[in-house]
């Protein structure tokens, strides 16, 4: 699944490319892709004549701000249009989207195409078809609609997540210190690949309990996650997930991994060998020797 680097690398791409994207058209091409409205033609209606203001990212959901847009032709500040609502994105395992020039005949697993009065799309492919999206009309509110999005901790890269927050929240969970960073609610956007990383380069076995981590192993902690995200970021992104960006590239990041997909190869830091075990039903992946 698409993490906090994926899914920012395909923010700034969709920020770069969509400028001065009108949506003039919407075809859904699986309904189960849109999760809100229920209603299909009140998602179409909502998104039609919208101009794609600007995309942020809370977590791994993406969020774009929809400006109403009534005559194309005349000068107008986007800022001082009306504000049209949200079109939210959560990628799940296989979510991509692929901006078209000149729109071609759609792939099998196109699931929703956006479309501007040249012609040029975004289209939103799916292979395994878990991702979702809702259009949320200004008078609601994102994070009761999206109950994912309303429970998600705070950003890694935020003033909140420090060393003084995980000792507060951890300071008497029994769960692994590795289950703790793939929990939403504490820490937003954290995944498998970035929870392995981050906690190598911290020195700290995935296997720790919680409420055992001091703070200063705290602090290395949240330098680690800080600064494996942003190289990741830095890299587009991992090779080893299905994510793709708006060029339909992976990214370079998995080239680089310490302890991830390293299974019986040795650690870059003692020649150890890295070790592999499921915790919580994932795959953790770490050296024995460098981490305790």
């Amino acid at each position: 699944m698409p993490e906090l680097p994926e899914v920012e690398t395909v923010r700034r791409g969709l920020e770069q490319k969509l400028n001065n994207f009108i949506i003039k058209k919407v075809e859904i091409c699986r309904d189960s892709t849109v999760a809100f409205p229920t209603n299909k033609e009140e998602f179409i209606k909502g998104l039609l004549n919208s101009l794609i203001y600007k995309w942020d990212r809370r977590g791994k959901y993406l969020i774009a701000q929809l400006k109403e847009v009534q005559n194309e032709n005349a000068q107008f500040l986007p800022e001082n249009s009306k504000n049209k609502g949200f079109l939210v994105v959560h990628l799940r395992m296989t979510g991509y989207f692929k901006f078209i020039e000149n729109s071609s005949h759609p792939c099998k697993h196109t699931r929703i195409r956006f479309f501007d009065k040249n012609n040029n799309e975004l289209r939103y492919i799916d292979v395994r078809s878990f991702g979702q999206m809702w259009w949320i009309n200004k008078d609601l509110s994102l994070n009761k609609i999206i109950k994912g999005l309303g429970s998600l901790g705070p950003e890694p890269f935020s003033k909140d997540f420090d060393a003084n927050y995980l000792k507060r929240v951890i300071s008497k969970r029994t769960k692994s210190i590795k289950a703790i960073l793939l929990d939403q609610t504490i820490v937003a956007g954290i995944g498998n690949i970035y929870a392995d990383e981050s906690l190598y380069s911290a020195g700290i076995s995935p296997f720790r309990e919680a409420r055992t981590i001091k703070k200063n192993e705290l602090i290395k902690l949240k330098e680690s996650i800080v600064t494996v995200l942003k190289k990741s970021i830095g890299s587009g992104g991992t090779t080893f997930s299905d994510f793709r960006d708006l060029e339909g590239e992976n990214g370079n990041f998995g080239l680089q991994t310490n302890v991830y997909r390293r299974t019986g190869k040795e650690c870059r830091k003692c020649g150890n060998l890295i070790e592999r075990q499921k915790i919580t039903g994932r795959s953790t992946h770490w050296c024995p020797k460098c981490q305790k």
